[in-house]
């Protein structure tokens, strides 16, 4: 098809609404009247009677360079049609918009547009390269080759801390505890930082510090709300009882979550590959997501399981205080806390921050929220307020309240993630924002 050498410097005419399929019909009009620019020996007006002077039909033009002129950035840069398709869609252009540009879906608008972009040694007879997979998000980037050690860390340094904790005694006891818990943090810290689970774009500063306080709640949380229900607390050493099996099994779970990450992005890059359209690609990445997460909630659930039942024992036997965890309630707490943390890793790993720093605080206040309760129960003529936390607890155990927040916040990101995570943008390389 022969490229006219026009000017690149029309002034975009006004935008219109966009409608339910991300195009519209005037936009179409608009890049057809925009995609054969005059020519320079068109710069004179038409004489009367010049077949010039016909207004011409519209539509007759090329939408598809139009469509290139306005995303010219993108298709320069590009390495891979694939890339192309998934800057497109980042845009709101679907499938359904693609057939107004005589093409079946974006992945075919995209090889087109791909095809056309001039490149060094076009003409020179070579055939180009087929597509790769460089367009494809594999990993995060900046990942380095040994992420799979530094998983294992906090896991392993917790395990150390609970040895010594059960093997100290008083206020030595208490430095270890302490001293173990900064060590776990900045064993998380590098985990997450130099692995498939590192976030990207613009965090959210509230993200850091509800994180902080869920799992400052499933180290203490459960043994305060225990202790005020039964009346309490009676002393200085009744404000905290920590949880010792729940940690460490979050802690031992950074592992499989990097792992599940990991998997999740290489499969997903795979499908963009092999999909020929959107609906297809988001069809056959969503029961991938479903998929690693019900592997990592079953690795999670194995490893709260063995924690339990190796640090109860320890527990009993070092004489620590009367550890909270034990039941159904309280392990169900910690899998759902531990859902909330995976998908919100997971979705900033892929640059969405917003919807995961809400859940997150939405999760924290619930379980702020249920402590406070019980305080203010004891207040003159209050009473009332205190009644359905404790009715639950009595039921239930203190778990339930972990359980009920991070599991309600854990299924509506997971939702959200459905959504978001089955776009071909969310896997494209440099993401094309829009």
């Amino acid at each position: 098809m022969k490229r006219h050498e026009g000017t690149t410097d029309a002034v975009d005419a006004p935008r219109a609404p966009r409608g339910a399929d991300g195009w519209d019909a005037r936009s179409e009009e608009l890049l057809a009247d925009r995609a054969d620019p005059p020519r320079p020996g068109d710069a004179r007006p038409p004489r009367p009677g010049d077949p010039r002077s016909k207004p011409r039909r519209r539509g007759a033009g090329d939408p598809v360079k139009a469509l290139m002129h306005r995303h010219r950035a993108l298709c320069e840069r590009a390495v891979d049609p694939l890339e192309i398709a998934a800057g497109l869609e980042a845009h709101g252009l679907t499938d359904r918009a693609a057939a107004r540009f005589r093409h079946r879906d974006v992945f075919a608008l995209a090889e087109e547009m791909y095809a056309r972009v001039p490149r060094d040694g076009a003409d020179d007879g070579t055939p180009p390269d087929p597509p790769s997979h460089r367009g494809v998000r594999t990993d995060i980037p900046g990942v380095p080759t040994g992420w799979a050690l530094f998983a294992l860390l906090p896991g392993a340094v917790c395990a150390a801390g609970v040895a010594g904790a059960a093997l100290a005694e008083g206020t030595t006891r208490l430095v270890v505890l302490l001293v173990g818990a900064l060590a776990v943090a900045v064993a998380l810290h590098v985990a997450l930082r130099y692995g498939p689970l590192r976030a990207t774009g613009h965090p959210v500063p509230a993200t850091r510090a509800w994180t902080c306080w869920l799992l400052a709640y499933a180290l203490l949380g459960d043994g305060l709300l225990r202790g005020v229900v039964a009346g309490g607390p009676d002393g200085p050493g009744d404000l905290w009882d920590p949880a010792l099996a729940p940690a460490l099994g979050l802690a031992l779970a950074v592992a499989p979550a990097a792992w599940c990450a990991r998997l999740f992005a290489v499969r997903a890059g795979a499908r963009v590959t092999a999909s020929r359209g959107l609906d297809e690609f988001a069809s056959s990445v969503r029961p991938l997501l479903l998929g690693m997460v019900a592997l990592f909630l079953a690795a999670l659930g194995a490893l709260l399981a063995a924690s339990d039942a190796l640090v109860g024992p320890i527990a009993d036997r070092a004489g620590l205080a009367d550890h909270p965890v034990g039941g159904p309630p309280a392990l169900l707490g910690a899998a759902a806390l531990g859902a909330l943390l995976l998908l919100a890793r997971l979705l900033g790993a892929y640059g969405f921050t917003r919807a995961p720093a809400l859940l997150l605080g939405a999760a924290g206040a619930c379980e702020a929220t249920a402590l406070a309760l019980v305080f203010a129960g004891r207040l003159p003529t209050c009473d009332p307020l205190a009644v359905p936390v404790t009715a639950a607890v009595d039921a239930w155990g203190p778990g339930v309240v972990p359980a009920a927040a991070c599991g309600t916040a854990a299924l509506v990101l997971l939702v959200h993630a459905a959504r978001t995570l089955t776009l071909a943008s969310a896997h494209a390389g440099p993401r094309d924002a829009p």
